[in-house]
């Protein structure tokens, strides 16, 4: 599988799930990769609205137009290994999949269909049912809450809720991260993959 570089250095992002209701899952880390300060495109995806925080929104992946690095995937568990398929015809090289539903309520079979989509086109995945990531040098924070003071430590937590209060601590007391990401079931990425990751990260010391 491909490097983990085309995942936390994306120049394109595109959040499918994106919501228009400030509650959900998709509009807060919609708006967390908008507030953060990203500098790539950013496409909501959303069949059923036309704009979201004044973003053009597509109706699907494939109707991006262009190439995509990554998607954040906030939809239901069932849907997910179609979206994993779209994006790697778009050729997305990364994906993190929030959406819940897997092998952590007993759901193989479906965890082993996002698997073997992921394959097919090389896409690196993190999750699924996982608080997402956050990485300061890219202004990339897929996942909540927002943190952007960056950083020398980077963590890495199969707890979405104690990486996240690990890097907001960080921020507090002015130390700041490279990067956080939660494993959440692990059913590509792990906890070695990013060691090696973080350990040739010049921003991670």
């Amino acid at each position: 599988m491909g490097s983990l570089d085309a995942v936390f250095n994306a120049k394109s992002v595109a959040v499918v799930g994106a919501s228009s209701s400030p509650d959900k899952t998709g509009h807060i880390i919609l708006r967390n990769i908008l507030d953060g300060g990203y500098a790539g495109a950013v496409h909501p995806v959303n069949p059923k609205a036309d704009e979201i925080l004044g973003r053009k929104c597509f109706p699907s992946v494939t109707a991006i137009p262009g190439g995509i690095d990554l998607v954040v995937v906030v939809v239901p568990a069932k849907l997910v290994p179609g979206v994993i398929d779209e994006a790697g015809r778009k050729g997305a090289k990364g994906a993190v999949v929030i959406s819940g539903g897997f092998g952590e309520i007993g759901n193989a079979d479906l965890e082993n269909e996002l698997k073997a989509a992921a394959a097919r086109h090389g896409v690196r995945v993190i999750g699924p049912n996982c608080q997402g990531f956050n990485y300061t040098p890219n202004r990339l924070c897929a996942s909540w809450p927002l943190v952007k003071t960056g950083g020398p430590i980077a963590v890495v937590s199969q707890s979405g809720t104690v990486g996240a209060a690990m890097e907001t601590w960080a921020a507090d007391e002015g130390i700041g991260v490279s990067g956080f990401v939660a494993l959440g079931n692990q059913c590509d990425v792990s906890e070695l993959d990013l060691l090696d990751f973080f350990a040739d990260d010049p921003n991670t010391k």
